[in-house]
């Protein structure tokens, strides 16, 4: 279905909760990280477990200098399409 509508990232990670948090008025924020193409790239090696875990590691350091470099720059922001 997805190479069908021509999409280059499926991402499994936000729904249905994004659109439950909307709902509730609740403020959202996701951050996505790929660990693998091979479920559409022609031509990559299968994934294996350890394949995953190797990049889920670099991805959650990645994350973590992410926000501590993003929460210092918050300040008190007020999400106006929220009930918070």
């Amino acid at each position: 279905m997805f190479r069908m509508w021509g999409a280059d990232v499926i991402n499994m990670s936000t729904v249905p909760e994004v659109i439950l948090a909307r709902e509730a008025g609740i403020c959202y924020q996701a951050i996505a990280m790929s660990t693998d193409y091979d479920c559409w790239k022609e031509g990559e090696e299968p994934v294996t477990w350890e394949m995953i875990m190797a990049i889920m590691s670099k991805n959650a350091e990645n994350v973590k200098q992410l926000l501590l470099n993003t929460i210092t720059k918050i300040n008190d922001v007020r999400c106006t399409g929220c009930k918070g």
